[in-house]
């Protein structure tokens, strides 16, 4: 279904696949995993396996049904570029994008060379935004050379859960980028200079800036509630956004 959402940088979410398996640190407490657990005891139709991987083609035409310009953050609940998620039917997603070119929507993977794979013969719609998970130095930063081979209008970098220092990337050709540290109870600390780090590092690059949450731990390394934490860095929020660009 497509829902309103509670991220702070997306307006609804649109799952036309649930369910997905891990690849890669940022998965360990993934909040999809236990959102599905508890979707399934609702018995909310599409998690009647859980968190097991389900193409549900019966959603694919929901954004054309809403014809309020919206921002859709694509498959929220699984990974549109997991493998065994056929190249057809994610051309059947793209087609629907295409469709309903009023809407914005944003698609982040871990599975960055897939993506790259898709598109290789493939023009990505000017409505959609292309991201990549940079959760780390060994698994996340090879993922933003995938990403900026890809022509796209909006390219960003989703730096969440950060778990370590990433030091320099290279952000060429990248138009906004997401920092948030993880929440839940088993949530793994964020240190301030690693978002920092970040930070500064979009600010000398001139790309667009987001703080999404500290999560479980606080700025000053405490851990207590997500909500109790907050969003602000350095005694502000961070809402910038990209704005769009000619694909290059």
């Amino acid at each position: 279904m497509a829902n309103t959402s509670k991220i702070e940088w997306t307006e609804r979410t649109w799952n036309p696949a649930v369910g997905c398996t891990k690849v890669s640190p940022g998965c360990k407490n993934c909040y999809a995993e236990t959102m599905a657990c508890r979707l399934k005891a609702m018995g909310t139709p599409g998690y009647e396996d859980g968190f097991k991987l389900k193409i549900l083609p019966a959603r694919l035409d929901e954004p054309l049904k809403r014809k309020t310009p919206t921002t859709y953050f694509v498959n929220s609940m699984s990974d549109l570029f997991h493998e065994d998620i056929p190249f057809e039917f994610i051309e059947r997603v793209i087609s629907t994008i295409e469709q309903a070119d009023w809407h914005t929507f944003q698609i982040l993977t871990k599975r960055a060379d897939r993506m790259e794979q898709f598109f290789i013969n493939r023009a990505v719609p000017k409505n959609a935004w292309l991201g990549v998970t940079v959760e780390d130095k060994k698994y996340g930063v090879p993922r933003i050379d995938n990403l900026r081979r890809i022509k796209a209008a909006i390219r960003f970098l989703s730096v969440e859960p950060l778990l370590e220092d990433i030091g320099r990337i290279n952000l060429t050709d990248i138009h906004w980028v997401i920092v948030g540290g993880e929440s839940g109870s088993r949530a793994r600390p964020m240190s301030i200079e690693w978002v920092e780090n970040v930070r500064l590092q979009c600010e000398t690059a001139d790309v667009a800036f987001f703080f999404k949450q500290w999560g479980g731990w606080g700025a000053d390394g405490k851990k207590r509630a997500k909500k109790a934490n907050g969003r602000e860095l350095n005694g502000r929020t961070w809402d910038e956004m990209p704005l769009v660009q000619i694909p290059s």
